[in-house]
């Protein structure tokens, strides 16, 4: 048993994608209180060492010409299958329809994954347009999450996208963008600063009446007087002896 052997093996059981230290976790507690040797010399792995291994069988699968890859994800390591076999799985998922986004979508999204974090305001400024139903979708779909608020008159909501989006799209970090660095230098239109600051209302407003205007000079202030009580309407008492017959 070799060192890259267990490492596939680690890979292609666990139900979700692993990270390096994970890997090197496992090893150490697989060489904790047993007497094999072979697990005792794998539980000394370091982080470069399994890096290393794993980079020995993604050039094993490649070279095999195997229907599946060994890919880096931004959170771990999995096995994926080959892209050219996508046609062919697709047929045993046949009720997961990919979800595609439209031009204005895309547009939106590719300003805030260059430009993050970015502010609605600025995504207008570059499209044209207003872009609220447009953001609402990406963050629904959890490409795009709230960062916090600009440093700005108004305090807008900033924008940036999510891991989710990473996985997405196949990336580890936004520096694998295409054209990334050339792109960032580019000289967008920014929103003006009255039109990027929201209006903001005091949560501890008081929604009391405005007092009353004062009466002019000269002229007594006007008083409310209470309405005289109604008169009592007084009925005769009834009476409820039963009259006798002559």
């Amino acid at each position: 048993m070799t060192l890259k052997q267990v490492i596939e093996a680690l890979v292609f059981a666990s139900p979700k994608p692993i990270t390096t230290k994970e890997i090197v976790a496992a090893l150490r507690a697989a060489g904790e209180g047993t007497v094999d040797q072979e697990a005792k010399d794998f539980a000394t792995s370091k982080d470069a060492d399994v890096t290393a291994a794993l980079a020995e069988v993604q050039t094993d699968l490649v070279a095999s010409g195997r229907a599946f890859q060994l890919v880096e994800r931004v959170n771990g390591w999995t096995l994926v299958s080959d892209p050219a076999c996508a046609a062919w799985v697709r047929q045993l998922y046949p009720e997961a329809k990919p979800t595609r986004l439209t031009g204005p979508q895309l547009e939106t999204l590719a300003i805030i994954a260059y430009r993050q974090p970015v502010t609605r305001a600025d995504c207008e400024a570059v499209r044209g347009v207003a872009v609220d139903g447009v953001m609402q979708v990406l963050l629904d779909r959890g490409l795009v999450k709230i960062a916090g608020r600009a440093e700005v008159p108004g305090r807008p909501l900033l924008y940036c996208t999510t891991e989710y989006f990473l996985q997405h799209f196949g990336l580890k970090t936004t520096e694998e963008l295409p054209n990334s660095a050339e792109l960032k230098r580019v000289v967008l239109p920014t929103a003006k600063k009255e039109e990027s600051a929201a209006v903001a209302v005091p949560e501890t407003a008081s929604q009391e009446p405005a007092d009353e205007a004062p009466a002019p000079a000269g002229e007594p202030a006007a008083t409310l007087e209470e309405p005289a009580p109604e008169p009592a309407i007084e009925t005769a008492p009834v009476d409820d002896t039963p009259s006798s017959s002559p």
